[in-house]
């Protein structure tokens, strides 16, 4: 499979995927996004950092930190310049905390370098902090501490401990199962790391509230190949707070109309099916204008697969597979509340049929699985660049509707 036909992959001697994975509270809660540039060698692998340090500084020059990390801090993996400061850190009214990797940590100079940088307003976080000497030379001048919540119990009990002895926030990092992120939280880690969602779901058991089913018949009614336009007015129509919502985000600034509406009918038409769905999703989730990271993570992802698939059925398949995670319901569940076609609930149920491979992809994006991408068909770096072309719409979208998901 290929994503981009006029790009030959083979040709390239070296290709750049931007990862970006939120940084969370417990409860979810986006902390900051932390991001890192991978080299890919164009034969399954990545280049040791130290020998690609000036391709990833000129992927620094080029960050929007606003548009990658909205309003919260951002993690960025140190260079040598960047650390030093010759290469100048990107600007955020957020706050940059800058990770120091194993290999600047065993500098002679490290702990000059970063005093220094201390000095300059950053923060710092270790990164794969593993208990060595110049890690632990390091940790007085640390504000946050990754430990790799993948090693053995008994390891991490111990880096969590020294690292809090010495004062810092713990980072769970590849806290990307129910079961890692649940012993992280058991040995005391105080933020996670990994995607916002994980695969696993369990059935929920809780039965739907009368609005939730709406916004679930909503689904049924957007997922069909012709949608049927009077049936969602009706159903929009049906639901006083839900039409309320779809007025307000209509006459919100993103869309910028000559003329107030107050139509309901005017208004489905001209927020489009996609909006829609997404103001569906955002009402099931309760999204606040104060705590968007989980719906611009949805509509993320949700994008990504549209983008990859290039069919709207899997900007669909997009959503309720991370709504499916964020609340809770088992697919199965999901699939027969919104009687979605085969097709969708094929790539839902066990990542089968056209879309499917899709959504795998996108699932190994998330969780830094270079592997698991290219055991879909697609190439890690086309799936990273859909990925990260779709944050910034995400984003905007996310804005408008947290704020017409509360009126």
């Amino acid at each position: 499979m290929s994503l981009l036909n006029d790009r030959n992959a083979s040709a390239r001697a070296s290709e750049i995927a931007i990862l970006r994975q939120p940084v969370v509270h417990p409860d979810r809660s986006v902390y900051g996004y932390a991001i890192r540039v991978n080299v890919l060698d164009g034969v399954g692998g990545m280049f040791p950092e130290p020998e690609v340090e000036h391709l990833v500084d000129i992927e620094y020059s080029r960050l929007d930190v606003a548009l990658l990390a909205g309003d919260r801090p951002i993690l960025l993996r140190a260079t040598s310049r960047l650390l030093s400061g010759d290469l100048v850190a990107p600007d955020s009214p957020h706050g940059i905390v800058l990770e120091i990797p194993p290999a600047l940590a065993q500098r002679d100079d490290a702990t000059g370098l970063v005093s220094a940088a201390r000095d300059r307003g950053l923060r710092i976080a270790l990164a794969n902090y593993r208990g060595t000497g110049p890690q632990d030379a390091l940790l007085p001048l640390t504000d946050l501490v990754k430990v790799d919540v993948s090693r053995t119990p008994d390891d991490i009990a111990i880096l969590i401990d020294r690292a809090h002895d010495a004062g810092g926030t713990v980072i769970a990092e590849r806290a990307d199962t129910r079961d890692r992120i649940h012993l992280a939280r058991q040995l005391g880690a105080d933020l996670l790391q990994g995607p916002m969602f994980q695969r696993e779901t369990a059935p929920s058991g809780r039965e739907f509230s009368a609005g939730e089913l709406q916004c679930l018949e909503l689904m049924q009614l957007l997922s069909q190949p012709h949608v049927d336009q009077a049936a969602v007015v009706r159903v929009v129509s049906s639901d006083p707070e839900l039409a309320m919502r779809v007025l307000h985000l209509v006459n919100s600034s993103s869309y910028a109309l000559r003329r107030e509406i107050d139509s309901v009918q005017q208004a489905v038409v001209l927020v489009g099916p996609q909006q829609i769905a997404a103001l569906a999703m955002a009402s099931l989730i309760d999204a606040r204008p104060t705590s968007i990271g989980a719906l611009w993570a949805i509509l993320t992802r949700a994008l990504a697969c549209k983008g990859i698939s290039g069919e709207d059925a899997g900007y669909t398949v997009g959503l309720l597979s991370s709504v499916a995670s964020q609340l809770g319901i088992a697919p199965t569940e999901l699939v027969a509340r919104t009687g979605v076609s085969t097709d969708v609930a094929n790539a839902l149920l066990n990542q089968s049929g056209p879309y499917g491979p899709v959504l795998a992809a996108v699932l190994a994006h998330e969780e830094n699985d270079l592997d698991g991408v290219r055991s879909t068909g697609y190439e890690p770096y086309d799936v990273a660049h859909v990925y990260l072309s779709a944050v910034p719409e995400a984003l905007a979208t996310a804005s408008s509707l947290s704020v017409s998901s509360r009126y």
